[in-house]
């Protein structure tokens, strides 16, 4: 008579090709992901070191935390749009848009490069010293205030929040936060727009309005935005 226990064991399912198909499964998978994994090491290393063809290290201009240099006027880039930082990475590098230090840098990144920094980007935090900014919030009649509420009708200004969002959050791909940037930055590209030498913006809008503003006006509209306080949750358009 046969053992009992051989017997059950004699019907009982063959487990092992399960056992060998989630261990293929995993080291499936585990290969599909080194490419992310590289792109993730890469991504950070351009962002510290350079690429090491031409681009220099994002953070010596723009921080370790991507949240500008309010002093030398270097933009944050930390929770914009990964599509609006990839086309002005684009832009820099056909000379759509200029800048000595940025068309050499995005030129020096592949295609590839240039997105994954602009999601990588894109997806940090808002660095909690932009939450508050330490300029003073201008007065609500003053100048600045006016025109980024209200605009200038007269002079077909619309109020700059139209389009970049209540407190200048950001809208979308094609209108950036002005929230946590810094007024010396808003200046140079409201300077840059009216004198033509930026005009890579939708429908050349900025073109028109920066036209008619004066530098007083400048000064201000970018004071103003440059003092509104910016959340980790407004940091993600």
């Amino acid at each position: 008579m046969p053992r009992l226990d051989r017997s059950c064991a004699a019907l009982r399912p063959d487990r092992s090709w399960r056992t060998r198909g989630i261990g293929f499964t995993a080291c499936f998978l585990w290969v599909a992901a080194l490419p992310l994994l590289a792109c993730a090491t890469d991504t950070l290393t351009i962002t510290t070191q350079g690429n090491g063809k031409g681009a220099a290290p994002c953070m010596a201009c723009h921080g370790a935390d991507g949240g500008g240099m309010a002093t030398a006027g270097n933009p944050r880039l930390a929770g914009l749009n990964a599509t609006y930082l990839q086309k002005q990475l684009d832009d820099f590098a056909s000379g759509a848009r200029t800048s000595p230090m940025m068309q050499a840098t995005a030129r020096a990144l592949s295609e590839d490069e240039r997105q994954a920094l602009a999601i990588y980007y894109s997806k940090q935090p808002i660095a909690p010293a932009l939450a508050k900014p330490a300029a003073p919030m201008p007065a609500a009649d003053s100048v600045g205030a006016v025109l980024a509420t209200r605009g200038r009708w007269d002079q077909q200004v619309p109020a700059c929040v139209q389009c970049h969002g209540p407190g200048g959050v950001g809208v979308g791909e094609h209108f950036p936060p002005l929230a946590g940037q810094s007024a010396t930055y808003i200046e140079a590209q409201l300077r840059a727009w009216r004198l033509g030498t930026r005009h890579n913006d939708p429908l050349q809008l900025m073109q028109h309005l920066s036209s008619v503003l004066s530098e007083q006006d400048i000064r201000a509209v970018a004071a103003w935005f440059a003092a509104q306080p910016l959340t980790a949750k407004e940091a993600r358009p």
